[in-house]
This record gives structure tokens, sequence and C-alpha cells, in this order.
């Protein structure tokens, strides 16, 4: 338990600290804009679920590719050239959104997706650690949900870009049936909603360059010393001999799987019963206000609940979440949907600062490999994917005891949540016996 007088972050660490926090809202951002975009490249250019779902491979895809390039390098030079590489590689990717809708090529979206998280890769794998550095030992777990709390943030103003400027402008959402339409009424069609998904992500490529700019000429204290690449290997294997640490890492990834299930197919689940893309957006905010709201609470529980304890309770809860959502058929079950969103607000955090605990200057490579777990948001979605399609593009065509798949395929972050609950429970209890 945490020291209740020991201040979350020292006066002399405040300003990088305000710094770094920022590019938590900059990735929140970029997430809750691609969610809706399965959604969008589905109708747009009239994928399955399957090849919709590889708008999520790219992108958590890009965080397995690059989260071990990010730690070599800031063990052999700094936070702050990690933080400056990766905001280079965020802006290129998202500028690369303007070829890519001018050639009206799937491959070249899915490529500049791609590049762009190799730029989140570079700032999650710098920006987590670098918190947990930034003060007391004790209050680093705390720390890391307040720098966190402004992720959610960044995802509100993301939806809102989404839902004003994407969504509502797409006109393919309004057609039932692409076959009325006469061929050269669809390529225009096409054409016109590429350059609507086009324009937030050339507008956001922008706005990096800028934030770039401010990093480059601030001053970033380092926190831990420059070890290069001699101990890189060496630090990796020893890593893994640490059970706490190494199914951290899988609790991880769970964890980003069962979040971005939940959240890329609210959308489904919501067009199952009649709403509409525009209309689900507005059940999206609801879920992220309950996850910034459970970001501020958990701050406050951490100071008297131990970590892993808390996780394990909320865990539980959002699989009994999850089963009441499997359950209904009607909008019961979408408001539990929902729901879940506020039992993960601790979650990201949490298994981070209880997975690098005691890590020291290992902290860096340790960062990468939990990093490299987002690339659980990749596989599980396409997963689900599968599942939806089952019966064909639609999404209750092949029903089990009358439940239809779009409801049973939540059954996946079901089982995610329970190797969460079993993990923070058994790091509660001292279970993980360290080498």
């Amino acid at each position: 338990m945490a020291e209740t007088n020991t201040p979350l972050v020292p006066r002399k660490y405040l300003l990088p600290f305000v710094l770094v926090t920022s590019l938590f809202a900059l990735w929140g951002f970029a997430n809750a804009v691609t969610d809706p975009m399965v959604s969008a490249f589905k109708k747009v250019l009239e994928l399955s679920n399957f090849k919709a779902s590889l708008v999520q491979l790219s992108f958590y895809g890009g965080y397995f590719t690059m989260a071990l390039p990010a730690a070599w390098l800031m063990r052999r030079y700094s936070y702050k050239t990690g933080v400056l590489v990766g905001l280079v590689l965020y802006g290129v990717g998202a500028l690369l959104f303007y070829p890519a809708a001018r050639w009206e090529n799937f491959a070249f979206f899915l490529g500049a997706i791609y590049i762009l998280t190799f730029g989140l890769a570079f700032l999650e794998t710098s920006a987590n650690p670098y918190i947990l550095a930034l003060g007391d030992p004790q209050t680093a777990t705390r720390r890391l949900n307040l720098a966190q709390a402004f992720n959610p943030v960044g995802l509100v103003l993301g939806l809102v870009v989404a839902q004003v400027f994407v969504l509502r402008n797409l006109q393919s959402d309004d057609i039932a049936d692409f076959s009325t339409l006469e061929a050269s009424a669809r390529a225009a069609m096409r054409t016109e909603d590429l350059m609507v998904i086009r324009d937030p992500y050339v507008m956001l490529g922008l706005l990096v360059i800028g934030i770039l700019v401010l990093m480059w000429v601030s001053h970033m204290p380092e926190m831990g010393g420059r070890e290069g690449d001699r101990h890189f290997w060496k630090g990796a294997a020893s890593l893994f001999r640490k059970p706490r640490f190494a199914m951290g890492v899988v609790a991880q990834l769970l964890y980003v799987g069962a979040q971005i299930m939940c959240w890329t197919y609210i959308y489904h689940y919501a067009e199952y019963r009649g709403i509409p893309n525009e209309e689900a957006v507005n059940y999206a905010y609801w879920a992220f206000a309950l996850f910034l709201g459970g970001r501020f609470l958990c701050i406050y529980l951490l100071k008297w609940t131990q970590p892993g304890r808390l996780l394990g309770l909320f865990a539980i809860l959002a699989m009994a979440l999850c089963t009441a959502a499997i359950l209904s058929t009607g909008l019961a079950g979408l408001y539990c949907l929902v729901g879940v969103s506020f039992c993960m607000s601790l979650m990201f955090p949490t298994i981070y600062g209880i997975a690098l605990r005691d890590l020291g200057d290992d902290a860096k490579l340790g960062s990468a490999f939990l990093v490299m777990a987002i690339v659980g948001g990749a596989i599980l979605p396409v997963a689900q994917g599968q599942i939806l399609d089952l019966g064909g593009s639609g999404l209750a065509e092949m029903p089990l005891a009358g439940i239809p798949e779009v409801n049973y395929s939540f059954v996946l972050p079901w089982l995610c949540f329970a190797g969460i609950a079993w993990y923070g429970f058994t790091a509660a209890r001292g279970g993980f016996r360290e080498n």
C-alpha cells in the first residue's frame, strides 16, 4: 500500500510529467479515431467483417513490430530520443492517409496505419516507464494511473472527431444494398467517403509535427543510465525468468485484446439492435466517460487497496457484465457492454505497474515487452471477426441456443478478463516467486 503522505510527482519533475502525460491523450486520440474505421471501411469498401478487422491487425501489429527497437534505442540513448522518434513516425503515418485516399487502396491505408503505430509503440515504450520513474517507487502505480487518466481524454476527442467529421458524412452509411447502385455511382461515393476518412488523419499528422517541435526544445531529465546493447538480450532472458513480469505480459495481451474487442464490436452489437453507427457512437461516449471516471476513482482507491486485489475485483465485475451482454437480446446488453469500460479503466496501468515493480533500469526493456503485448489488440479482434463471419457477413446467421453470433462472440473478452482476474489475485497474495 502506498504512503498517503508521499507526493505523486515531486515538484522538480512536474514539467516533464505534464509534457509526457500529454502523450497519453495523443495515442488515445489515435485509438478512438481508428476503432470506428473498422465499420467505416467495411461499408465504404464493401469488405467482410474479417477483412475490415485487418485495420486493427495493422494498428496493433505495429506495436508488436516496433516495441523492441524502441527499447533498444532508449537503452542506448534516452527516453527523450524515443519520444521524438515516436512523434516522427506517428506524424508520417497519419500524413500517408492523403496518398492512400487518392489511390483508393485499402492495403495503402493499412500500411499508413501500420507506420503510425510504429510511432505509438515508441511513445508508449518511452512514456510509461518514464512516468513510473518520476518519483517515489511506492507511488509509481498511482502515478501511472494518473497519467493514464488523460488517455480517455484523447479517446473522447478522437470519438468526437470520428462522429462529427467522419461517420456523419459517410454517404455509404445510408446505403442498405450497394447492388442497387450503378458502378459509376458506387465509385464516386467511394471516392468521396475515402476523402472523408482521410482528412482527420492528415490534420492529426500536422498536429503531431507541432508537438514534435515543442518536445524537441523542452528539457526532459534522463532517468537511469544508458546501457547500449551489451546486456540487451541477457536482460530480456532475465526478465522472463521473473513470473510476475512474464505473466504480466500475458495479462496485458489479454487486456488489450479485450479492450479493443469491446470498443470495436460495440458498433456491431448496436447495429444488430437497429442502431446506426452515427447513433452507436453515443454509447461509445458513455463507455469512454465511464473509462475516464474509473481512472480517477481508481487513483483514490489505490491509496487504500492493494493493486492486484483491485485488479482482480474489477476483472470479475467485467466478466459478469460480459455474461449479461452475451445473454441479453435487448438494449440491456448494450448498457452492460458500455459498463465494461468502467472495469477496464484500472487494468492497463495497474498490470503495467505490477509487472515492472522493482525492475530498476530493466523497466525500459520490460516496458517494450509490455508494449509488444498490445498485439493482443491485433489478434483477438480478428478472431472475434471470424466468429461474426461464421454464417456470413451478417450478425445473426448462425445462432447457438437462440443467441446470435454478435452476442456469443463476446465470450472472447470474457475469457480474457478471467485470465486478468487470476493474475491480479495471484499478485495480491504474493503468489509469484521471483528468481
